[in-house]
């Protein structure tokens, strides 16, 4: 098969198109009006409980997305203090001129919105990515003093939240994503879904009350958007964080309980981006043809060919290795990117303190990764 790569100026063919209101479109179509945004508002900031407390410092950056008007006016409704913004990513720009890559998770994309925190002593930071259907948050601590939540430990926090308030129904995240959800779930007896990655999939659950992925896709109102939504996690973070303010703790100590109570479960990835993307080929068959037996000291308990597909799980490219002591590993190729991806979760009892347990955790989890990647021929 040939390729022809068409080079053109993207700026200018963006221009050529002209204003989006005057496309010409076919019959049947209608324009919706601001009272979408307005009821979209009302229902988001209804989900916060209007007795609760509301005394929270906050910096928000929508990264130069859309995100930020809608987020400043979700929080007024529901009774928060305005956010201190990062004002030089608060417009939409297509540029994306602070940032290299308009990404939460990239290094050095919330740079801008952590320094503003440190200026303001700020209680957390939040952020959307672009088009905000994704949220990210970050809270004091770290050798910068501030730092990046990972989406695993965003979504324990939140479904932590809703189990504590009694909302029941079935609780669901993406098979990459970390393990103690299942537990959480399980603990509540709450029913507990796995689905392949993406919203597609978590979004069609039966009985769905809350869905994430590890990469900070967030449904935590499917009766509003059966989707990942960054706007209403958002909210629902904040006001997680001012509850917890309120009775003198901090998103961080509750993380520090909900490894006391289930297991300190530490996520981490291998991604590597090709050029030539028989390297990803080459390396799938490669673990298929020769699977490890071992990785980072602990024994490939169980391997899962997930092309294979199962009861629960329709096929697709990929491999789940299941380790001694509640270790994981998935391998994938990226659905987006020319990558592959490698998802490493270790599960280490907390008997002495949490931070013993990430020391522990961090040791554990290089030893994967390394060993994975010679498997893999990486």
């Amino acid at each position: 098969m040939r390729v022809r790569v068409v080079a053109f100026d993207q700026p200018a063919e963006i221009a050529a198109v002209g204003p989006i209101a005057d496309l010409p479109r076919g019959d049947g179509w209608s324009t919706l009006g601001g009272e979408v945004l307005s009821s979209y508002l009302a229902a988001t900031s209804a989900l916060v409980d209007t007795c609760g407390p509301k005394e929270l410092t906050t910096v928000y950056t929508p990264l130069h997305g859309v995100g930020g008007e809608t987020v400043k006016k979700a929080m007024k409704l529901a009774g928060f203090p305005e956010p201190h913004v990062a004002v030089a990513q608060f417009e939409p720009d297509p540029e994306f001129p602070t940032v290299s890559f308009p990404n939460p998770e990239e290094p050095g994309a919330m740079d801008l919105a952590m320094a503003l925190a440190a200026e303001v002593d700020a209680d957390i930071v939040v952020a959307n990515d672009p088009d905000a259907d994704r949220a990210a948050v970050a809270v004091p601590g770290g050798p910068h003093g501030w730092r990046m939540l990972r989406g695993d430990e965003v979504g324990a926090l939140l479904a932590d939240f809703l189990l504590r308030t009694g909302t029941k129904g079935t609780y669901a995240c993406s098979i990459v994503s970390s393990s103690l959800l299942g537990k959480m779930a399980a603990a509540h007896d709450q029913p507990y879904a796995e689905t392949l990655t993406g919203f597609k999939w978590i979004g069609r659950l039966d009985g769905l009350v809350f869905g994430y992925e590890e990469a900070l896709g967030y449904c935590v109102a499917p009766q509003l958007v059966k989707d990942k939504d960054g706007v209403s996690a958002l909210i629902r973070i904040v006001e997680l964080a001012a509850l917890l303010k309120a009775g003198g703790q901090t998103l961080a100590d509750r993380l520090d309980e909900i490894a006391t109570t289930y297991g300190l479960h530490a996520t981490d990835q291998l991604s590597v981006r090709v050029t030539d993307l028989s390297v990803i080929a080459d390396a799938m068959a490669r673990l298929r043809s020769t699977p490890p037996t071992t990785l980072g000291g602990l024994s490939v308990d169980q391997i899962h060919d997930l092309s294979l597909g199962s009861a629960t799980l329709p096929p697709t490219d990929g491999l789940r290795y299941k380790l001694a002591e509640g270790a994981r590993v998935i391998v994938r190729p990226s659905g987006t990117e020319p990558k592959i991806k490698c998802y490493l979760e270790v599960v280490i009892p907390v008997t002495d303190s949490v931070d013993a347990a990430r020391i522990a955790a961090v040791g554990r989890l290089d030893a994967i990764r390394t060993d994975l990647a010679r498997a893999a021929g990486l």
